[in-house]
């Protein structure tokens, strides 16, 4: 991991900037049952995973609850996945049981392959100054020599972002105007996330929301028409009986000796009303944090268990939640 993935991240967020993503690893699924593997195991239409488009997508539990929160990318006839270091031995040893039937298709970690965060319209200007303009909207792709270039998800801010996924080298011209971009901190990229609302499991939060309590049906993450797969079941109902009652919400706080960790609770008094699930410190004092919480306790006087002192006031989205509008709650 980088030596950098402690360090508390700068605010405002550098831009234009590179990020090594340390802390994933990159996955190939190759074979002849590689699209009817994933079509059934993943909250993704693998028909929409093509050269130009690199969606996110969930694996889920019989429960519905997600146990891996990923992005598929087409490379050639084979299809590549990212996946958190710390829950990338379970995933991958989980889903090897049910790519069992299907003879001759294999799931490896890609030797050497590299995960670069881009933050900045710029920073991906200046590697592709002629085809960057391709990539309009998050999952947007465009191969490269020796990899991809995917569009993320913005920042409320309307900072862009996007991933380099690496899989061989790059050529000499795109590699030096990599090298020349400054280089941001692991924080830093991981407040990015949090301030584009996109999620990450940890060994403390795999299997405990089903995808849309993630707002993954807003990042792209979950195609409700297309066929059975693990979870759909419940994935489903919950979307056509409208029975979210509680999402992901960006939350800030002031000065805290430390960010709180993924699985504390989201106290409002003595009532636990949430949990959080992602968080990052900065260097002025605050932190942040995406946590899941019911909308009917969202606007209240929300703390952590770790930091019951210290109030959290609620922080935009890049993107509207739909589900909340019944019950009136905002995020911003």
């Amino acid at each position: 991991m980088s030596d950098n993935k402690n360090r508390a991240a700068s605010y405002p967020l550098p831009h234009p900037a590179r990020v090594a993503i340390s802390d994933r690893v990159i996955v190939r699924i190759t074979g002849p049952g590689t699209d009817k593997f994933l079509q059934g195991q993943f909250s993704q239409q693998i028909d929409d995973v093509t050269r130009s488009h690199s969606p996110r997508a969930a694996a889920c539990n019989p429960k519905g609850r997600a146990y891996c929160l990923t992005r598929l990318v087409r490379d050639g006839d084979d299809v590549l996945m990212e996946l958190p270091v710390e829950l990338a031995d379970d995933t991958i040893s989980h889903l090897r049981k049910y790519l069992m039937l299907f003879r001759g298709t294999s799931m490896e970690l890609v030797p050497g392959a590299r995960l670069t965060g881009l933050m900045g319209e710029s920073s991906a200007t200046q590697l592709l100054s002629d085809t960057a303009g391709e990539l309009a909207i998050a999952g947007d792709a465009l191969a490269i020599h020796g990899g991809h270039l995917v569009r993320t998800m913005n920042t409320a801010e309307g900072m862009a972002r996007y991933e380099l996924w690496q899989t061989g080298d790059l050529d000499q011209s795109l590699q030096k105007a990599l090298d020349n971009l400054p280089e941001a901190t692991l924080a830093e990229w991981h407040a990015s996330e949090i301030a584009a609302g996109v999620a990450a499991l940890t060994p403390a939060t795999k299997d405990g929301f089903v995808p849309q309590m993630l707002n993954w049906q807003h990042v792209g993450g979950i195609h409700f028409k297309k066929g059975c797969y693990t979870g759909q079941e419940v994935v489903a109902r919950m979307h056509f009986l409208g029975q979210l009652k509680k999402s992901l919400f960006r939350f800030t706080t002031g000065h805290a000796d430390n960010p709180p960790a993924p699985g504390d609770a989201i106290l409002n008094g003595d009532r636990s009303v949430g949990t959080v699930v992602n968080s990052v410190g900065f260097s002025d004092g605050r932190v942040e944090i995406l946590a899941v919480v019911r909308h009917d306790a969202a606007q209240l006087g929300l703390a952590t268990e770790s930091a019951p002192d210290a109030p959290l006031s609620l922080r935009p989205l890049p993107y509207t939640v739909s589900e909340r509008e019944e019950t009136g709650t905002s995020d911003t």
